[in-house]
């Protein structure tokens, strides 16, 4: 069988079966199951692919009929311009969240910290923009903080990131000039309306707090001026509908009104906070 007829026949499969974006995935999974770049798919689709290889394809695109993110099967997943690798243990990197990241690297800073640090996404992507910082990222799974560490070992940066196993700021010490998180934040009667791929592959307690998704909100209002520098900012990515409760709560806690940053789509999806004081004093003791 040719490349051209294998990859026609799954993309035809995925569609059937109502897949988004299914000659992009089979397009992704073909080049997997062959173990070459992806920009070297149109060369290979011409000639005939060995049994083998087309066993391999086979079995990859029977994985994504059963919804399992394209980013699961292949283990890894694009994000800031830097690849990662996910695993079912850690919400996939997400497109839109890397708005959280090119706000945060608007201003200098030297000392950060990433609440729910999953792949270590957040916080490596930070880094990397910023060379001098250095900084820390929590989870409550360990097994998540395995990955982020890879990701570190992965991407130069291991000897600038920490990771450690925390509820939010439970055991972590010292004050920071940025504080960063992704929490999971929707709500717990949104969460049977979730794609597949999503609802069933990807951890729940990185999705939802359960109740109405203002739970982490809630625990990192209350602890971040504790943690933050004379200045410093907490910057968190939150559902389209949340901006807010969220700066309310954030109001509870002595923040002055946020500023709301809207993605790609237009919809609220970052909000920048700032501990009161002179940012001079950002990096001081």
């Amino acid at each position: 069988m040719r490349g051209t007829e294998a990859l026609a026949s799954a993309t035809k499969r995925l569609a059937r079966a109502g897949i988004d974006g299914a000659a992009r995935d089979a397009r992704r999974l073909f080049a997997h199951a062959l173990g070459i770049a992806p920009d070297r798919v149109t060369l290979i689709l011409p000639e005939e692919i060995d049994p083998a290889a087309a066993e391999a394809f086979g079995a990859v695109i029977a994985r994504r009929l059963l919804r399992e993110p394209v980013s699961q099967i292949t283990g890894r997943r694009d994000f800031f311009g830097r690849s990662f690798r996910v695993t079912r243990d850690t919400l996939d990197p997400r497109p839109e969240t890397e708005l959280l990241v090119s706000t945060a690297l608007e201003r200098p800073f030297v000392k950060m910290l990433d609440l729910g640090t999953g792949t270590g996404c957040i916080l490596l992507s930070c880094l990397a923009g910023m060379p001098f910082a250095a900084g820390i990222g929590t989870d409550i799974s360990e097994a998540a903080l395995t990955v982020a560490s890879e990701n570190a070992d992965s991407l130069g940066l291991a000897s600038r990131a920490r990771f450690q196993c925390a509820n939010w700021f439970q055991g972590v010490t010292g004050r920071f000039d940025l504080i960063v998180s992704n929490p999971p934040y929707i709500a717990e009667a949104e969460v049977a309306g979730l794609a597949p791929e999503v609802r069933e592959w990807e951890p729940r307690r990185a999705l939802t707090p359960g109740g109405d998704g203002l739970d982490a909100y809630r625990a990192i209002a209350a602890g971040a001026g504790a943690r933050l520098m004379a200045g410093g900012r907490l910057i968190l990515e939150i559902g389209p509908t949340q901006a807010h409760d969220v700066s309310a709560l954030l109001a509870e806690h002595g923040f002055d009104a946020p500023e709301v940053r809207r993605d790609l789509d237009g919809r609220d999806r970052v909000l920048v906070a700032l501990k009161a004081g002179s940012a001079d004093e950002c990096g001081a003791a």
